[in-house]
């Protein structure tokens, strides 16, 4: 990959869009993961205004850290970069009261609320300051297995890193000098009280998944991993499809109208 010329080319992107839009800047929801550090990395490069959103729900110390730090070190690299914290803890806890108890028991319904509960915070703040949300979603994720909450993270205007795969990802990061302690951590969405990862949630690597992104060749040569990798990819693929596709709308016949 042409690493230079992608992120001038990303960059360009965002300032045509954002002229088009008649918007000020951009703001990113910072979680201490590679793609959201790539997006606002991005989007600090276009000179426009660009709002970093530390978002804590009950947030391991760790990502909480590595959200910080990036944070501080784009605010001091780039004059157009602001860092915000909004702590979100006390809002969850209060949806925990007011919800009912068959969505509060449900250990993914409330992994989702958490993301879409970010996902108001930052349109709320986007809108009254004239901001396009930047999504964070990479290729696999968006169009792969759709590892991504609905109308949570996968809430945006638009998505600058979305046509790259993840080991873009961490390519394009590592050029355009994203902390080290971000290009080594596990990616994990956060969404959960305990420890587990993207990878232990979905069963495979994103190597993996990459691999079965593109596969288009002679099943009888695989290997049995290969096999259940591809199995993964493509259950995921197609239990999630409806993220990736638009809301289904019921058309009514000219003659009953």
């Amino acid at each position: 990959m042409k690493l230079e010329s992608v992120k001038t080319y990303i960059v360009g992107w965002l300032l045509d869009y954002l002229v088009n839009a008649k918007m000020d800047g951009f703001i990113v929801g910072v979680s201490g993961g590679i793609d959201s550090a790539l997006t606002a990395t991005l989007c600090c490069l276009t000179g426009k205004k660009v709002l970093l959103i530390n978002m804590p729900i009950r947030q391991k110390k760790e990502e909480f850290d590595r959200s910080k730090k990036q944070i501080k070190v784009l605010q001091e690299r780039f004059e157009n970069a602001r860092g915000l914290e909004v702590d979100l803890g006390e809002t969850f806890k209060q949806l925990e009261k007011d919800l009912p108890k068959m969505a509060v028991n449900n250990g993914l319904a409330m992994a989702n609320t958490r993301s879409r509960l970010r996902m108001l915070t930052l349109y709320a703040i986007g809108q009254s300051n004239n901001l396009l949300v930047a999504g964070t979603g990479n290729k696999v994720e968006d169009f792969g297995v759709g590892f991504f909450t609905k109308y949570g993270d996968g809430g945006v205007d638009l998505s600058p890193i979305a046509d790259l795969m993840k080991s873009e990802v961490f390519q394009l990061a590592e050029h355009l000098g994203v902390i080290q302690e971000i290009l080594e951590a596990k990616p994990t969405d956060g969404l959960w009280d305990d420890a587990r990862n993207d990878e232990d949630q979905i069963g495979a690597t994103y190597d993996e998944l990459e691999w079965a992104m593109l596969f288009d060749g002679d099943y009888a040569s695989l290997s049995q991993r290969q096999l259940e990798v591809l199995d993964i990819y493509k259950g995921f693929h197609k239990a999630n499809k409806h993220k990736m596709l638009p809301i289904p709308v019921c058309e009514i016949p000219n003659e009953l109208k």
